[in-house]
């Protein structure tokens, strides 16, 4: 092979995404809170936005757009107010300046806030800060505190601290005690660690400070509870049995009975084998949803933005007149044209994200009538590229549109997403959806003979029964997705409690 260097020309086509472009994807995409927090900050670092405060601001705003859009107008290029990187474009400004004289109190300029403002302003933040959720006692902080209790040596406490600040999420210490000493501890250092780590097994929560789940649930079984002994022997030998319900093979090797290893385990469950996992719950946010449903008198389903908060931007007046004055430099001019032309992008971007998911989610809630009037078993199979065949974008534009997204419906707060489903054809070759299968998965699980489960090929036989044609593969993933036992563990061994012999469900 021969290498070498030239110049040459060549002629390619690729596609290059403009700025504004980008810019208007990044705001179809963001969330109503996620979009009044950039709204904000572009309030701050750009000072030719203004908001519109009273209901005569934004209807110059509509006027000047439905004037834009008449067909006596002039054309998109000439009124749009935009300043073009390399010419002044005084016609814009000249117009936005008779603009001022039409309408003088909308663009008198801005007087500084007043008192009461301020103070109304101070009381929100106030109110918001006292509502904030407090942030929740973490577990090494519970377990720290509780060593105050005790009476010991300062080298004790130390080390019981640093076996506490070992502790992973669920409260176990992972590993060894020496892998937390290091490398170079003696036999006293690791001495004073099983003491301390004993110290920390004594604290609450109970079965704390462990270094597997069998350890954590004997920490937690104490004398004087009921069915003591039997349950110290099932954790110590037989907790892989009870994991896949082999209550047969326990009462073989224990001589108890399977009434006597059911009590036990009823006694069993009661215990936490996550004892850390209460410190580390997720406060989940409050879901403001960006669409609201609404049935109108014919019963038809129509569907609005919540945007009641999204404040209208327009372009600062005072920043008008000073790009028109004369006294005005050039490097300020340059400055207040980067900045107009970056203000007028972003609310352009906010009215096509209006438009844009006002259209898709219309589209959505027609496809998924049945879903709104019946209920979540009732959902079509739907995929975005319906939707964005159906309302002329393209598919990544739903994608952004609906990601992230909630609506309200008369049957409840549902992210976009959710009304998207793949699907499978039933037996009268109608197109079912898989939420559809798993509920009736569900349904038929929760109705089934305890003490005979159905195998998942059984499952299969039922579902068919359904006009529900699927894989046995199929309901396997399903079954094991949504929590669902096999038949082995789903099995109540109340029979054998009552003297049936159980030597053929050993394995």
């Amino acid at each position: 092979m021969r290498l070498s260097l030239g110049q040459d020309l060549r002629l390619v086509q690729k596609q290059v995404l403009a700025p504004r472009m980008i810019q208007s994807m990044e705001i179809l995409q963001l969330p109503i809170l996620a979009l009044e927090e950039r709204i904000e900050q572009e309030m701050e670092e750009n000072p030719v936005l203004e908001i519109a405060e009273d209901e005569l601001e934004a209807s110059v705003e509509e006027e000047a757009s439905e004037e834009r859009l008449s067909p006596d107008a002039p054309s998109e290029e000439e009124r749009e107010l935009v300043i073009d990187e390399t010419h002044a474009n005084e016609g814009d400004f000249e117009r936005l300046l008779n603009m001022d004289e039409e309408w003088p109190d909308h663009f008198e300029e801005r007087s500084h806030p007043s008192r009461n403002e301020v103070e109304e302003a101070g009381e929100r933040k106030v109110d918001a800060m006292a509502n904030m959720v407090a942030r929740p006692q973490s577990l090494q902080d519970y377990l720290h505190d509780q060593l105050g209790w005790f009476d010991v040596a300062p080298d004790l406490r130390a080390m019981a601290d640093r076996i506490i600040y070992n502790l992973d999420t669920n409260g176990y210490l992972q590993g060894r005690l020496e892998d937390v000493l290091g490398s170079d501890a003696g036999a006293e250092e690791l001495a004073l660690a099983q003491r301390a780590l004993a110290l920390v097994q004594k604290l609450d929560p109970p079965g704390v400070g462990a270094r597997d789940l069998r350890e954590c649930l004997l920490l937690q079984v104490l004398p004087g509870m009921p069915y003591y002994e039997q349950l110290r022997t099932l954790i110590s030998n037989h907790l892989e049995d009870l994991e896949h319900n082999r209550l047969p093979v326990i009462s073989r090797r224990t001589g108890y009975s399977i009434e006597l290893i059911q009590k036990v385990l009823e006694e069993l469950r009661k215990l936490s084998p996550k004892p850390g996992a209460d410190f580390n719950k997720v406060i989940a946010p409050p879901v403001t949803p960006d669409v609201f449903v609404e049935a109108d008198d014919k019963g038809r389903y129509r569907v609005r933005l919540e945007d009641g908060h999204t404040p209208s931007l327009f372009i600062s007046p005072y920043y008008r007149k000073l790009f028109q004055s004369t006294d005005t430099n050039e490097e300020t001019r340059e400055y207040i044209k980067r900045k107009v032309n970056s203000a007028q992008w972003l609310i352009d971007s906010i009215e096509q994200r209006r438009n844009t998911l006002t259209k898709v989610s219309q589209a959505i809630v027609d496809h998924q009538k049945e879903f709104l009037d019946k209920g979540p078993e009732a959902i079509e199979p739907l995929k975005m590229q319906q939707i964005a065949d159906k309302v002329g974008v393209h598919v990544t534009t739903v994608s952004r549109a609906v990601d992230d997204k909630w609506i309200q419906t008369p049957r409840g707060i549902f992210p976009l997403k959710r009304f998207f489903c793949g699907g499978t054809t039933s037996a009268d070759g109608e197109e079912v959806a898989w939420d559809t299968v798993r509920l009736k998965l569900q349904e038929i699980v929760d109705g089934e003979d305890k003490q005979h489960p159905l195998s998942d090929d059984q499952l299969v036989q039922q579902l068919a029964a359904h006009g529900i044609t699927v894989a046995r593969r199929t309901v396997t993933k399903y079954r094991k997705a949504m929590g669902i036992l096999s038949s082995r563990q789903r099995r109540d061994w109340g029979g054998a409690a009552k003297g049936e012999v159980p030597e053929a469900a050993d394995e």
